[in-house]
């Protein structure tokens, strides 16, 4: 019986093994005077108790796998993990700030009212990036060491209407460029989680083979990209409506294509679009 179950053939025998039931992983407790998130941690409260075991049935290859788990967290020192991850939190941290635009005061007239509580929180960050420790329920954490990286479009407003204690603490500046058609024909085809990808990998499920030809791509970019132009640039984001709009037909009846192939060509995504990107007051209500 060893040599079969070490030889592989009883894979799909099924066997009852004594499991550990998991306690709740944590409780989180708010209070009313906005103090910080108090974590009541149920696992490291009863860590020195055995934790109670079921009889569970499942197949030799199910039980592999939980038993290998429960070997490898019994060799891992958690006390070593923990501080292991304050060292690099504190030396190789990054933490970005995104929409900081949206705590400038535009004019004398927003010094009161909402603006308050924006230079509350403009005041908030200042030792944040200057340097200070932060307690999480991991330990203590010092931000001398983070990289902070604030971001914004300051379309409204200018970093100058930031106050002049936060714009010394963010010394480094950059402008960055709208993406252009070249960029958008990248983010479509390159990255491992790109839009073309993961609508092969959805329609894939039902049976149906999706391909989209280099003149596709470059249409989409470029329809995206003249979107961005006539309408509010929000960037590589005006590529999910684009292709959701080329592709809501194939979507909706892709069950009842099972084993087929479709072709995404230039002319396929012009039918779709060439209307909607000419008519700008009908874009701003679909888009």
């Amino acid at each position: 019986l060893r040599e079969r179950l070490r030889a592989g053939e009883l894979e799909e025998a099924w066997v009852e093994i004594p499991v550990r039931e998991s306690l709740a992983p944590q409780i989180s407790v708010f209070s009313e005077s906005g103090m910080d998130q108090l974590g009541i941690d149920l696992s490291q409260m009863f860590s020195g108790f055995p934790l109670p075991r079921k009889l569970k049935r499942m197949t030799v290859r199910q039980a592999r796998e939980v038993l290998r788990e429960e070997a490898l967290e019994r060799l891992v020192n958690m006390e070593e993990v923990r501080a292991e991850g304050l060292r690099l939190a504190e030396e190789a941290g990054i933490v970005f700030i995104d929409e900081l635009d949206k705590l400038a005061l535009g004019g004398p007239e927003e010094r009161g009212g909402p603006g308050v509580s924006r230079q509350g929180v403009q005041r908030d960050l200042l030792p944040l990036l200057e340097g200070t420790t932060v307690r999480t329920r991991h330990g203590t954490v010092r931000t001398d060491g983070i990289l902070f990286i604030a971001a914004g479009a300051f379309s409204q407003t200018k970093p100058s209407d930031l106050m002049p204690e936060l714009q010394g603490r963010l010394p480094i500046r950059v402008e960055l460029h709208p993406l252009t058609e070249e960029h958008f024909q990248r983010i479509l085809v390159e990255p491992e989680d790109a839009l073309t990808k993961q609508y092969q990998a959805l329609l894939a499920t039902e049976g149906v083979r999706l391909t989209f030809t280099p003149g596709a791509v470059e249409e989409l970019a470029r329809i995206a990209a003249e979107l961005n132009r006539t309408l509010e640039d929000i960037g590589a984001r005006r590529l999910i409506p684009v292709m959701e709009r080329v592709m809501e037909d194939i979507s909706f009846e892709a069950d009842l294509h099972a084993g087929e192939e479709f072709v995404i060509d230039r002319e396929y995504v012009l039918e779709k679009l060439s209307e909607l990107a000419r008519n700008l007051d009908l874009s701003r209500y679909i888009l």
